[in-house]
């Protein structure tokens, strides 16, 4: 597979390079801190967090927290000894969760294009590991571009999970990004990933708009075309986890935005082998998942309480018998083809309701 072009010109004719170099920019000197964005569509929204979540974070660095600009919180279910690969990782912060969800055994990758960011994740390796607990370090920090991942020799199907928070949208070349997190994902595996979307494609003073990119907007992509590019790449369908609307709150944007809506929504995608599609089938969740004991809330469509018989549609009976939730379930052919139909936002934020 050839390489991406990296100074090649995207459709809106600016070069790839020079949008990199913007957003470098943007992160490395022009913000400092959270609290030096300009719009919302950089800020985790507000909602619950699990426990065994919220004790992690509390152990991550005040200067690795405080470097942080996510738009979800990309952290999934079923993590013991995984190989998790972060794409856009910054200052490290996820992947600092992310190593003590893992544990000592399992392993966590981050890879961001910005110099300072990995410069501030790095520097606190140590520190984490000795406040883990951990004889040995999970965590390594790349410096290189999530379009070419073998750049900095991520090899094929290394990965169970590939995880991205709110970065995707500065890449621009999307399908670059999804076609190497799928090479580099292992049979079964899952992309789970937090992004900016838009409901229409944008204009060209978007498109060209420096501070727009760095907001992570001008990059925000339809979101019919991840359906499309997925599908291209050779993941399953997206499954929609959750969705929140963006607000600009910001004059000058919102005029150059015009009439476009954002929203911030979680996605899951998977690598699913043909030899794991067989049909629908019947599942039940035998609550095996620490921290969702009870029940398990799969994506906006599926949700699967202990015990409890639940029919499926093919995509999610194959997604579960190849995927590290198998053992979590009793997997059964039956049910029918009509489970919860999917879609982007479906009947959830007003402007990105499927047609």
């Amino acid at each position: 597979m050839a390489a991406p072009c990296m100074n090649c010109a995207t459709e809106d004719g600016i070069s790839q390079d020079r949008i990199h170099h913007e957003v470098q920019d943007y992160y490395g000197r022009e913000l400092q801190k959270s609290e030096d964005l300009k719009t919302n569509a950089c800020i985790t929204p507000n909602k619950p967090v699990p426990k065994a979540v919220r004790d992690a974070l509390q152990r991550v660095h005040e200067e690795v927290v405080s470097r942080y600009y996510g738009c979800g919180l990309i952290i999934p279910e079923c993590l013991t000894s995984c190989r998790v690969l972060d794409l856009g990782s910054g200052s490290g912060r996820d992947c600092y969760v992310l190593s003590q969800l893992v544990g000592e055994q399992g392993h966590v990758t981050g890879i961001d294009m910005t110099e300072a960011q990995v410069n501030v994740a790095k520097k606190h390796i140590a520190y984490h590991m000795e406040k883990f607990g951990y004889q040995k370090s999970n965590v390594e920090f790349l410096q290189g571009y999530m379009e070419n991942l073998g750049d900095v020799g991520l090899s094929d199907e290394s990965y169970d999970i590939v995880v991205s928070n709110c970065v995707i949208n500065l890449a621009p070349d999307k399908r670059a990004v999804l076609r190497e997190a799928y090479r580099v994902l292992k049979p079964g595996g899952e992309m789970y990933f937090s992004d900016v979307y838009a409901n229409q494609r944008l204009s060209e003073a978007v498109r060209k708009h420096s501070v727009l990119w760095g907001e992570c907007l001008a990059g925000a992509l339809f979101w019919r075309d991840l359906y499309s590019i997925a599908k291209e790449v050779g993941f399953s369908p997206p499954c929609l986890v959750t969705a929140s609307p963006i607000t600009i709150s910001n004059e000058e944007l919102e005029r150059i935005t015009g009439d476009c809506c954002f929203v911030s929504a979680t996605f899951r995608l998977f690598k699913v082998p043909e030899s794991s599609r067989t049909g629908p089938g019947q599942v039940i969740y035998n609550g095996g998942i620490v921290g969702h004991e009870q029940e398990l809330v799969f994506d906006a469509n599926f949700t699967f309480k202990e015990g409890e018989v639940v029919d499926v549609d093919a995509e999610m009976a194959a997604i579960l018998r190849s995927s590290r939730f198998a053992e979590m379930f009793l997997i059964r052919a039956g049910g029918s083809d009509g489970a919860a139909p999917r879609g982007c936002c479906h009947g959830k934020v007003k402007g990105f309701a499927v047609a």
